[in-house]
């Protein structure tokens, strides 16, 4: 009797517990694998992530569905969502897809043959059937999983005609303009499709950048893609999400997004601030823009980028190891809630320290709801 007692009270403990913390944010988060892991060591990170407060995972894992089969039963047994996190135009070397595939650049070089930036960089182009096709199959055998609650595009764009500002260092460069070697798609069929639409040889003008009808040429190219895609996994009964870059009005400029025309069930804005140099601060309006331009339609979970290593953030010459510090956890969340944001996503629960864990946990449970900005 005593035990039951003691039982009975510490249970109420815990209800009494986690009512007062009051509602909680809801988090998704960028994570992949499986790598050489065991089932055992899967669930027991997957059971950890959920204990900190992560509902749903953007999981990466490759092509292959038996992979997200299995993943994807121990991520629900760990009792969050599982989304399936796979790139889109990017994609390497691979005997499915046709060299003919691939995007060119305003210099006629293909990406396959030459990327931009980095060599992954090998990006599709939106505007071949071929490209379809492959993406269709394989988006649709991963949502036929029964254990895949969406589908999760990536690199859902052309290759950066513009790079972030904080990346420009890094690589050497001052993008004041759009450049040639970085200016996509110009291949035949783009550029023949567009002379048939508008009446203008691109390949004759001096500028392509200061024509509007070219940009918005190629911002429907890919919002088309989406649209043609989101049937295919609405069709296996799954939702479709993106990961998608600031604004929309940084991803215009940057690489061709207008996502705020896509057919998508959520958007997950990369909102990482130190790649524009700016403080933790710069989400409250960057999410503000992105809520009114989906008019408060569809959920944005704003997108946070973790520093994996606080101590020597300041020492870091690599932009891609800055982020998000403990101290700044709660103003990013903040700004993005009060801000309309339907919840948060992270970059990655990997990076996090013991230090981010403790802010995180007491920023994702104060109830913002009566802030939102008029």
């Amino acid at each position: 009797m005593i035990k039951r007692i003691v039982l009975l009270f510490m249970t109420v403990l815990a209800v009494a517990s986690c009512s007062e913390k009051g509602p909680k944010v809801p988090v998704y988060a960028w994570t992949g694998g499986p790598g050489d892991d065991t089932d055992q060591e899967l669930l027991a990170k997957f059971k950890d992530f959920n204990a900190k407060g992560i509902d749903g995972l953007m999981y990466s894992g490759g092509h292959d569905p038996e992979t997200y089969k299995r993943v994807g039963a121990l991520v629900k047994e760990a009792g969050m969502e599982f989304h399936t996190w796979i790139p889109t135009m990017v994609q390497g070397r691979n005997p499915k897809i046709d060299t003919s595939l691939y995007a060119y650049n305003r210099k006629g070089e293909s990406a396959l043959e030459k990327p931009a930036y980095v060599d992954h960089y090998k990006f599709l182009c939106p505007n071949k059937e071929g490209t379809f096709d492959f993406l269709a199959d394989l988006y649709g055998s991963v949502a036929a999983v029964e254990e895949v609650d969406g589908i999760h595009l990536d690199f859902i764009r052309f290759p950066d005609v513009i790079l972030a500002r904080g990346l420009w260092e890094k690589y050497g460069l001052v993008m004041d303009r759009e450049f040639p070697e970085y200016d996509y798609c110009y291949c035949d069929k783009c550029t023949s499709d567009f002379l048939t639409q508008t009446g203008i040889d691109i390949k004759t003008v001096e500028d392509p950048s200061q024509v509007m009808e070219w940009k918005q040429f190629r911002y429907d190219l890919i919002t088309r893609l989406v649209g043609r895609l989101s049937k295919v996994v609405h069709d296996k009964g799954k939702v479709i999400n993106a990961a998608v870059f600031p604004g929309p009005s940084i991803a215009k400029k940057l690489v061709r997004q207008e996502w705020d025309k896509w057919d998508l069930d959520a958007v997950y804005p990369m909102n990482y601030n130190d790649f524009y140099l700016e403080g933790p601060e710069w989400l409250a309006p960057i999410t503000k823009e992105e809520v009114a331009a989906v008019k408060g339609e569809k959920p944005i979970y704003s997108g946070l980028f973790i520093c994996p290593k606080p101590e020597s953030k300041s020492k870091e010459k690599d932009p891609e190891n800055h982020g998000l510090l403990p101290s700044e956890i709660e103003t990013a969340i903040r700004g993005s809630m009060e801000n309309g944001a339907t919840g948060i996503c992270l970059f990655t629960p990997e990076r996090m320290t013991p230090e981010h864990w403790k802010a995180f946990e007491k920023a994702i449970y104060i109830d913002y709801s009566k802030k939102v900005s008029d």
